[in-house]
C-alpha cells in the first residue's frame, strides 16, 4: 500500500490540475455570449441535434482560430466521452474518412486509442477527457443546452506565449509522513500549490454539447 501511495497521489494531483485548467478556460469566457473576436464566435452551442458536436463545428472552430491569427500548428480538440460516442456513431463516418485504407477497420477497432482519436478532424488532434466543465445550462444565439451540457475546447497547443492559459506551481508536490500513536500507524499526505488562468482568449474556442447524446 505504501509503494502505491506516490503513483496514486500523482494521478489525483494531475486530475486536479486538469480539472482546474479546464474550469479556468470555461469561466474565462462570458457565459451565454458568442465571445466574438475579430468577427468570429469563440463560444457556441454545437450544431448537431440534442445538441451534439458536428463536423461543421470543427470547421467553425478552425475559422475562429484563423481569424484570431492563432498559429495553426498543433491544433487540439479536447472533448467529452459523449462527443466521442456521437462521432463514432455518425452515419457514414467510415465513408467520410475514406479513401484512407486505415479507416476501413474503424468498426472493428473503434475511433480511439487510449484517450486520443485515431484520426485528425479538420486539422485538430482530438483527445477525450472526463474532467471538462459539465452540468452547464446555457443559451447562446437562441440555441440552448440543458443542465446536461458540457464544454469542449479547441485551441492551438503551439509552444510559446500564444497558449490559451498560463499557470505555475507555487509549491511542487511534497510528501509528508508522521506516525499516529493513537492508531499505531504511519500516515502520509501530499501538499502542493498551483494556479492557472486564461491568458489568450483568442486561442480558445468552446463548443457546448449535451451528454444526453448517449442513450441510457
Amino acid at each position: 500500500m505504501i509503494a502505491a501511495f506516490v503513483p496514486r497521489q500523482h494521478r489525483a494531483i494531475m486530475e486536479g490540475v486538469e480539472t482546474n485548467i479546464f474550469s479556468k478556460a470555461n469561466s474565462g469566457q462570458t457565459a451565454s455570449n458568442l465571445n466574438t473576436i475579430n468577427t468570429a464566435s469563440h463560444r457556441w452551442v454545437a450544431g448537431g441535434g440534442t445538441p451534439t458536436l458536428a463536423f461543421s463545428d470543427f470547421a467553425k472552430a478552425l475559422f475562429a482560430l484563423t481569424k484570431a491569427n492563432v498559429p495553426l500548428n498543433n491544433l487540439v480538440a479536447v472533448v467529452d466521452p459523449s462527443v466521442a460516442y456521437s462521432i463514432a456513431t455518425l452515419a457514414g463516418v467510415t465513408n467520410l474518412l475514406s479513401p484512407i485504407p486505415q479507416w476501413g477497420n474503424i468498426a472493428a477497432s473503434g475511433v480511439m486509442t487510449g484517450f486520443k482519436f485515431q484520426f485528425n478532424i479538420y486539422g485538430f488532434d482530438v483527445y477525450v477527457s472526463n474532467y471538462l466543465p459539465s452540468g452547464i445550462t446555457e443559451t447562446i444565439n437562441s440555441v440552448t443546452v440543458t443542465t446536461n451540457g458540457v464544454a469542449n475546447f479547441f485551441f492551438s497547443a503551439t509552444p510559446g506565449d500564444t497558449l490559451p492559459w498560463v499557470g505555475a506551481f507555487r509549491q511542487m508536490p511534497t510528501v509528508y509522513s508522521e506516525f499516529n500513536k493513537d492508531l499505531q500507524q504511519s500516515e502520509y499526505l501530499t501538499i502542493c500549490e498551483y494556479g492557472f488562468k486564461l491568458y489568450r482568449p483568442e486561442n480558445l474556442v468552446t463548443v457546448l454539447t449535451s451528454t444526453l447524446a448517449v442513450p441510457a
